[in-house]
């Protein structure tokens, strides 16, 4: 009797620590999105309307979510293909603690600052282009271009991207690498059969961790690009500060909450499957 009394009072106690968990997720997660929703449902007049989502499968809208999800995957590629190899050196270090703060660091400053920064370099009279004169190549426009955004973007994601990869590999039991390569493996065929489907758990997490955030950038694609990249993010901005269109502007975001919700449930981990492929 005193066990069940003793589990009774432990149940009670989790209960009333998860209230201010729940009152968090409630106040701050719940509240917003619904408040989205309801605003989606309304025109600048505050009128009830279905005509936003109507406007959304336009064809400029929907160039214009094509466009976001394009910008998204190619900062995402590019940071994983970046990130990956500095996780897999990082591990390889003696101070690797040092190291992965040294990648952590430029995080804890302000994205704005940041961007300022890269101005300074891109200019036409920055840092790059100089060492372009030097080398005779002759300056040129890098500033309000394709590349500056994606270049500038995935130098802020990339440390999201090596964090979770480099835990992945922290985790991974090297005795399955060194018995790879005693079965006469390749670096490659070790890298492909071992070290990369152990690590893709990691993979997936900093793809999340870049992808979704990538999909609503706006301060970059202004400062950086000039608006020549135009994201859903960039829309959702516009509607809401300059246009005024709330509603408009709600909409969009709730196709993105929709299109981050969806992406989150496709690459979620299937841990009972790689659990059953270890039993076979």
């Amino acid at each position: 009797m005193e066990k069940a009394g003793l589990v009774v009072m432990e149940a009670r106690a989790r209960n009333f620590y998860l209230v201010p968990y729940l009152l968090w997720i409630v106040l701050f997660v719940v509240a917003p999105i619904l408040l989205i929703v309801y605003y989606s449902f309304f025109n600048v007049e505050g009128e009830f309307t279905l005509s936003n989502y109507e406007k959304f499968f336009t064809p400029v809208y929907l160039r214009m979510t094509l466009s976001s999800f394009w910008y998204a995957f190619l900062i995402t590629f590019f940071s994983l293909l970046v990130a990956y190899p500095t996780a897999y050196l990082l591990t390889r270090t003696k101070h690797k603690g040092l190291w992965l703060l040294l990648i952590i660091l430029p995080s804890w400053i302000n994205l704005l600052l940041k961007a300022y920064a890269f101005i300074g370099l891109f200019g036409t009279y920055g840092f790059v282009n100089a060492v372009l004169e030097l080398t005779g190549i002759g300056t040129k426009q890098l500033l309000f271009t394709d590349f500056s955004f994606v270049f500038v973007s995935v130098y802020i994601f990339i440390p999201f991207m090596v964090l979770p990869i480099f835990n992945a590999l922290e985790k991974m039991n090297p005795t399955l690498v060194y018995a790879a390569r005693d079965l006469g493996a390749s670096a490659w065929t070790t890298f492909r059969r071992v070290i990369f489907p152990l690590t893709l758990d990691g993979v997936k997490a900093g793809c999340m961790a870049v992808f979704i955030p990538a999909l609503s950038l706006f301060m970059i694609t202004r400062l950086i690009a000039g608006n020549r990249v135009i994201t859903l993010g960039t829309a959702i901005e516009q509607h809401f500060l300059v246009t005024q269109d709330w509603g408009m502007g709600a909409t969009i975001a709730v196709f993105l909450i929709i299109a981050m919700a969806l992406l989150m449930l496709l690459t979620g981990n299937r841990k009972r499957g790689l659990i059953d492929i270890a039993k076979k």
